[in-house]
């Protein structure tokens, strides 16, 4: 049905933590060198190694985007490994939630096409759309590079390769990837899981950009780059 679990999630952005700190009622921790700073890294780590198993299970046949995501996990795998601890981090029941509906909505959409198939709307242009998609998100990792997190959270400000352009490139190509395996198969009920998907994600660039405002260096990045997710819309 050319939905697979890995599609969207190949990596989950964020920047991940002043004790006392709210911005706009967000609590911010400190981030320490500790056991909840490694227990972070340690499940960022086991996650991206369940969905490798889960890759490999769900897809017998790699093609092109199918690579790039297998690439993307690796990279995800030694940045667990190796990133350095947020500077701050916002740690909010909502943003929670936000993160969670971001990570599972994919999944949601891959078991209920199992059990209530959909249709294609235009499956040609999904098939073009979605490596597109899966080379704009490693793309935006490289640039990430160790900066990449989970949770909204400061541990600097990406300016390279496609953040040149948008400001959340990465969430731009979950979007496209969202477009693009929606036309090769979808139904009202996976319409409406992108949709709360694409809710929480805006949630999460909102809160995103309180925590980078922090850094001294956004409000040039910010003016040089005037478009959220979208070129010449937001």
């Amino acid at each position: 049905m050319g939905v697979s679990v890995y599609r969207r999630r190949e990596a989950w952005t964020g920047r991940e933590a002043v004790d006392g700190v709210h911005i706009s009622g967000h609590p911010l921790k400190r981030s320490v060198w500790g056991p909840s700073r490694r227990h972070a890294d340690l499940l960022l780590f086991g996650v991206t190694a369940a969905e490798l198993v889960d890759l490999g299970i769900e897809t017998p046949r790699f093609a092109l985007a199918d690579w790039i995501y297998l690439l993307q996990h690796l990279l995800v795998l030694g940045i667990a490994l190796t990133r350095a601890p947020a500077k701050t981090q916002d740690r909010s029941l909502r943003t929670a939630v936000a993160v969670i509906v971001s990570y599972a909505y994919p999944y949601s959409q891959m078991i209920y096409l199992h059990q209530v198939p959909g249709d294609a709307l235009w499956a040609e242009a999904g098939q073009w759309i979605v490596p597109l998609s899966a080379c704009l998100s490693l793309a935006s990792l490289l640039a990430l590079g160790r900066l990449f997190g989970v949770r909204p959270a400061l541990r600097g400000v990406a300016t390279q390769g496609p953040y040149r352009c948008v400001r959340h490139p990465m969430y731009l190509a979950y979007v496209l990837g969202d477009l693009g395996y929606n036309l090769e198969e979808w139904n009202p009920g996976t319409a409406l899981m992108v949709l709360s998907g694409w809710v929480a994600l805006i949630w999460r660039i909102h809160v995103e950009e309180q925590v980078l405002s922090l850094d001294p260096r956004w409000a040039a990045y910010a003016s040089m780059v005037r478009y959220r997710l979208v070129p010449g819309l937001w």
